[in-house]
């Protein structure tokens, strides 16, 4: 029920306010749960972790996320902000991540969506946060990058 209410508000301007004041909170809950638990459980989300493209410092960020087979998608929405977010510009510099999903880490390349394949991730992403469709009017004809992220090794950690 929760969650169903969170997607109803989620376009809404104020939402995405409250919500990046939550993200520290979120980022703290996802390194004491590894993982385990992100967004409070609300949606579907992850922890990536990319690597800084100036300082070379890993950097993590909770995101939500759908799956495609065994590939996470992502996208960088930044709540309809019209810079990209920083994790994104990361990824194109650096296309090697990892992602915490459920506990588990998980090595992963970044593959940036485009054409008929940006597309069909663009519908299931929508179909997950329907908030999306609200953050591209918002972000002022910027892009919004859609990430494919896909395995690259085992994953490590307990399954949860």
């Amino acid at each position: 029920m929760l969650a169903a209410l969170t997607r109803r508000v989620g376009h809404h301007r104020w939402f995405g306010a409250v919500a990046r004041l939550i993200v520290p909170a979120d980022r703290l809950v996802g390194r004491l749960t590894r993982g385990r638990v992100v967004a409070l459980g609300l949606i579907p989300s992850l922890v990536i972790t990319t690597t800084g493209r100036r300082s070379g410092m890993p950097r993590s960020n909770p995101l939500l996320y759908v799956p495609d087979g065994d590939a996470y998608v992502v996208i960088g929405s930044n709540w309809g902000q019209q810079h990209q977010p920083g994790w994104a510009l990361n990824l194109l510099t650096q296309p090697a991540a990892e992602v915490a999903v459920k506990g588990r880490r998980v090595p992963v390349r970044a593959e940036l969506a485009d054409g008929a394949e940006r597309e069909r991730l663009w519908q299931l992403l929508v179909t997950e946060w329907p908030a999306y469709r609200t953050y591209v009017q918002r972000a002022g004809g910027r892009e919004i990058r859609i990430f494919r992220l896909v395995p690259t090794g085992e994953p490590s950690g307990p399954r949860v």
